[in-house]
C-alpha cells in the first residue's frame, strides 16, 4: 500500500490519476480507481489511537468501539472512489468542525485522564484538516469533470439505546437543499428496498439524525453541486453489547448498499451531472483489481488438472456389463477406479490459504468464496470414492431430488409417445458418430481431440481439462442423437469450454458453484432449440431423477436396474443409466439434467440473454455478476457460441413441445 502525503494525494487528484493510499500518518485511506461522479466515505470506521494519547484517554477499547461505526468501510469497499477514516473519533471527530473535534466529554464519560497538550491537540487538528484538504481537491475534481457530484456518507448508530422502533436506515437531510429532494427520495426508496434475512428493514428521513454533522456541511457549503447523502446504519450487523459481528450480515450489506449506490447514483448523473453513459453499470470501475488476479491464480494453479468424472468414472465397466449378463442381471457389479492423484489434506490447506477477503468487491469476493467452498465439497467427495461416505458428500454437494423434481419426472414418464416422432431409426457406429462430430467442430472452428475409450460410461464424455471427446467405442446411434450429441456436447461443453480457456481469468474454466445444473440445463436447452429433443430424451432424463431418488431412498443396484427395464428400457441403456448414479459409491448428480434443463428453459423464456453463461462453467446463480464482469471487462465476452441460441429453430414452437415444457416445474 502507497504511503503519501497531502500534497502528493492532491497532486494525483489534480491530475486525474488513479491510485490507492493512505496518508504518511496513517490516518485515513483514499480509494480513486475511476473518476466518476460520486464519492463513498465512512470517517468513523476507524479505531486506531496514537500511542502516545492511548496512556491518557479514559475510554477503554470497547468503550472507544461502541461509539465508533465499525465496517462501514467495508460497505462501501466495492465502490472506485472511497475515503475512510482510520483513527478513532475519540482522537479527533471528522464530523465535527475543527474548533470541538477533539473531546472533553463524550456521551456523558470524560476523555482524557489529564488535558492534552497543545503540540498534541496540534498533531490531531493537522490531521482533520488534511481530511479536508483531500476531500475539497476530490470533490473540485468530480465538479470540474462531471458538474456535480453526490457524496455516500455512511454512518452506523446504536439502535439498543432508543425506547421505540427505530429504522434499518436513517438517512439526515436538514441541510441539504431541496433541489435534490428526488434523488433524496429515491435513495430512501433503494435502502427502504432493503432486505435482509432475519433483520427488521425499513428506511427514513430525519427520524434518529438529522444530518448535521460537519462531512456534510463543510461540503454543502463549500460545493452548490454536490449533494452529500449523510446515510445512519442501524448496527444490526453486531451485537452491541459485545461487540460479536455477523459476518453474513455484513455480507448481505455490502452487497445491498452496493446495489443501491449504484441505482442512485446512476439517477443522480443524469439529472444533475454531464455523465453521458445511461448504464449504472459504467459508474464502476473496471480495472481488475489485484487481489482477484492474485486469488485467481492461486486456485488455478492448485485446481487446473481436477477433473472429478475422469476419476469417478470406473475403469472396468464395460467387463462388469458382461459379467452383470451372465449372472443373469442378479449379481450387482464391483466397479474398480484410478488411484487418485491427489492429497485431499493438502489440497484443502493450500486453498484454505487464498486469500479471497483481499478481494475489494463483494459480488466478485462472493463468487470466488463460494467457488472455494464448492471444491472443498468435491475434494471430500473425491476423497471418499469407493466408500460408504462418498454417497453422502455427494448429497452435501450435489443434493437430491426435491418434491417438484420427481413431481417433473413422473409428469413426463405420464405422457405419451410424440406422434411425430419415430420410434427407432437405423443404427450409427461409434465411429461415424465421431466423423459427424469432427464436421461440427470444424463448423465451430474449434480444436479437440475426438477418441474412443472403454472406460467412458456413457456414450459420449467431453473431459474439459483435456479438450478431448471421448466415444465409447461399441455406441450405437440414430442421427437424430448424434445431432442432439452435437449440440449438447459441442455447442455448450466445449463452448465453454474453449471460452473459458481464452479468458484471462480462469475461475470460469475452474468451474462456478453446482454448475452441473446450469451447464447440463444448457446443453439440453440447445438441444430442444436446435430442434433435436425427443420424448425419449426426455423420458432419460425423468428416469435418472427416479433412479436418484430410490437410491437415496435405500434401493440397491439391482432395484433400480429391475425397474428401468420394467418401463421398456432396454438392458444395456438401463445398466448405463444405473452405473451412472451408483458410481463412486452413489453419485446424485444426475437428477439435476432435468431440474437445469426445466430452470434454463424458463429463463431463456423470460428473454434472458444466454450468453454470459457462455463464458465457461457458470451458475445461473452468479448470472448478475458474470454480466457485470462482462460489461466492465473484467472478462472477455464469450467468443464462441451456441449456434442453436442465436438461431433457434422452429421446432421450439411446436404446440405440443410447448404444453410440455409449461407443465414443468
Amino acid at each position: 500500500m502507497l504511503k503519501l502525503s497531502i500534497k502528493e494525494i492532491i497532486k494525483l487528484i489534480q491530475e486525474q490519476k488513479t491510485f490507492e493510499a493512505v496518508a504518511k500518518d496513517e490516518s485515513f485511506y483514499i480509494k480513486v480507481n475511476k473518476y466518476v461522479p460520486y464519492i463513498c466515505t465512512a470517517i468513523h470506521d476507524g479505531h486506531q489511537l496514537r500511542p502516545r494519547l492511548k496512556d491518557k484517554i479514559l475510554i477503554d477499547d470497547f468503550g472507544r468501539w461502541y461509539e465508533e461505526d465499525p465496517f462501514t468501510g467495508d460497505f462501501i469497499d466495492s465502490m472506485p472512489i472511497t475515503l475512510i477514516g482510520q483513527d478513532s473519533r475519540f482522537e479527533y471527530d471528522l464530523n465535527r468542525r475543527p474548533e470541538d473535534c477533539i473531546y472533553e466529554e463524550a456521551w456523558g464519560n470524560k476523555v482524557w485522564k489529564t488535558k492534552l497538550s497543545n503540540k498534541e491537540t496540534q498533531i490531531s487538528l493537522n490531521k482533520h484538516a488534511n481530511y479536508y484538504k483531500v476531500t475539497h481537491a476530490l470533490v473540485e475534481k468530480l465538479e470540474e469533470l462531471y458538474e456535480g457530484c453526490v457524496v455516500y456518507d455512511i454512518h452506523s448508530y446504536n439502535w439498543q439505546r432508543w425506547d421505540r422502533k427505530v429504522p434499518l436506515f436513517n438517512i439526515g437531510t436538514e441541510r441539504v437543499d431541496k433541489k435534490f429532494e428526488h434523488i433524496i427520495n429515491h435513495w430512501n426508496e433503494e435502502l427502504d428496498g432493503i432486505q435482509i434475512k432475519g433483520v427488521d428493514s425499513g428506511s427514513a428521513i430525519n427520524d434518529t439524525f438529522y444530518g448535521r454533522g460537519y462531512n456534510l456541511e463543510y461540503i454543502t457549503n463549500n460545493f452548490d453541486r454536490t449533494l452529500v447523502l449523510a446515510t445512519e446504519i442501524k448496527k444490526v450487523y453486531c451485537d452491541e453489547s459485545t461487540g460479536v459481528e455477523y459476518p453474513k450480515v455484513i455480507k448481505a450489506i455490502q452487497q445491498r448498499i452496493k446495489a443501491a449506490i449504484l441505482s442512485n447514483a446512476n439517477v443522480f448523473s443524469q439529472y444533475h451531472t454531464n455523465w453521458k453513459y445511461k448504464k449504472a453499470i459504467r459508474l464502476l470501475d473496471q480495472n481488475i483489481d489485484p487481489a482477484i488476479v492474485k486469488v485467481d491464480k492461486g486456485i488455478y494453479r492448485l485446481l487446473k488438472n481436477f477433473e472429478l468424472l475422469a476419476f469417478v468414472n470406473p475403469n472396468n465397466t464395460s467387463t462388469e456389463f458382461r459379467k452383470f449378463q451372465r449372472n443373469k442381471f442378479t449379481v450387482p457389479p464391483k466397479f474398480k477406479y484410478a488411484p487418485l492423484q491427489i492429497n485431499p489434506f493438502e489440497l484443502k490447506q493450500e486453498l484454505s490459504r487464498m486469500r479471497v477477503q483481499d478481494i475489494a468487491d463483494i459480488s466478485i469476493r462472493n463468487m470466488y468464496e463460494a467457488v472455494i467452498g464448492s471444491y472443498f465439497d468435491k475434494i471430500d467427495l473425491l476423497g471418499s470414492l469407493d466408500s460408504k461416505k462418498f454417497f453422502y458428500n455427494s448429497l452435501r454437494y450435489f443434493g437430491r431430488p426435491s418434491k417438484n423434481d420427481i413431481t417433473n419426472a413422473q409428469y413426463i414418464l405420464h405422457l405419451p409417445a410424440h406422434p411425430n416422432e419415430p420410434k427407432r431409426g437405423p443404427s450409427i457406429p461409434a465411429e461415424k458418430a465421431m466423423e459427424a462430430f469432427a464436421e461440427a467442430l470444424d463448423k465451430y472452428e474449434i480444436k479437440c481431440k475426438i477418441e474412443a475409450n472403454r472406460k467412458v460410461i456413457s456414450q459420449v464424455m467431453v473431459l474439459n481439462s483435456k479438450k478431448m471427446i471421448q466415444f465409447r467405442p461399441d455406441a450405437k446411434f440414430t442421427r437424430s442423437q448424434i445431432n442432439a450429441l452435437i449440440e449438447h456436447e459441442i455447442g455448450v461443453h466445449m463452448v465453454t469450454t474453449m471460452n473459458s480457456d481464452a479468458d484471462k481469468l480462469k475461475i470460469f474454466k475452474m468451474g462456478l458453484p453446482k454448475n452441473t445444473m446450469t451447464q447440463e440445463g444448457l446443453a439440453i436447452l440447445s438441444e430442444y432449440l436446435s430442434g433435436n429433443i425427443s420424448m425419449s430424451r426426455l423420458r432419460r432424463l425423468a428416469h435418472r431423477v427416479v433412479v436418484v431418488d430410490m437410491m437415496c431412498n435405500g434401493a440397491d443396484f439391482i432395484e433400480c436396474f429391475n425397474y428401468l427395464r420394467a418401463e421398456g428400457v432396454p438392458a444395456p441403456d438401463a445398466f448405463t443409466v444405473v452405473t451412472r448414479i451408483f458410481r463412486g459409491g452413489g453419485f446424485t448428480k444426475d437428477f439435476l439434467y432435468l431440474r437445469g434443463f426445466s430452470k434454463l428453459y424458463k429463463f431463456w423464456d423470460d428473454d434472458h440473454d444466454l450468453t454470459p453463461l457462455l463464458v465457461g462453467k457458470t451458475s445461473i446463480e452468479f448470472y448478475d455478476t458474470i454480466k457485470e464482469m462482462m460489461e466492465r471487462d473484467m472478462i472477455d465476452h464469450p467468443k464462441f457460441k451456441t449456434f442453436s441460441f442465436s438461431n433457434p429453430q422452429e421446432v421450439y414452437e411446436n404446440e405440443i413441445y410447448d404444453y410440455i415444457l409449461s407443465g414443468l416445474k
